[in-house]
């Protein structure tokens, strides 16, 4: 995938989480969610938020919540592992969520140590009561991203937009 082609995506996600009234990034850095979280430091009614670990991004999205604001987590994959006892809190407190997921470990992966925390977020988050959507491939992406945002926003469900290393693209090691 081109610099050009993950901004195009980027750009799709960001248009269609602020249409949503999506306000507050919470992020840890990652190749996949780095047009997102720069979308949303210039944007005047969006605010990025650097996270020091993952599940800070779900107590903080939570606690949007309260407040009638709308939040999304944006992480690779290899943060899900970080997150599983926050992840009950949304079952719990019957918090909205949203997490974007951008993955390694999977299709095209040449690091031999992403492979088992890649096998394991589906798993982990359905195990937490978390819907996946899993975007593979670029017609995919509007309706996943329409769908998440329905299923977080509108049903008040916890929702993880997976997104793939096939539709990604696999970095070169």
């Amino acid at each position: 995938m081109t610099t050009r082609d993950r901004h195009l995506w980027s750009k799709l996600v960001f248009d269609k989480l602020v249409e949503a009234d999506v306000s507050l990034f919470s992020y840890i850095p990652d190749f996949g969610n780095t047009d997102i979280i720069k979308m949303a430091e210039a944007h005047n009614k969006t605010q990025a938020v650097l996270l020091s670990s993952e599940e800070e991004g779900v107590a903080i999205c939570a606690g949007a919540d309260l407040v009638g604001k709308r939040g999304v987590v944006c992480m690779q994959s290899s943060g899900v592992g970080n997150c599983p006892n926050f992840l009950s809190l949304i079952k719990g407190g019957n918090f909205p969520m949203l997490l974007i997921v951008t993955m390694r470990g999977d299709y095209g992966e040449e690091n031999h140590w992403q492979y088992p925390m890649g096998q394991a977020v589906k798993p982990i988050l359905e195990a937490m009561g978390i819907l996946v959507f899993q975007v593979d491939r670029e017609d995919e992406l509007e309706h996943a991203i329409e769908a998440s945002l329905s299923a977080a926003f509108t049903a008040g469900e916890g929702v993880a937009l997976v997104i793939s290393q096939k539709f990604l693209g696999a970095k070169a090691f």
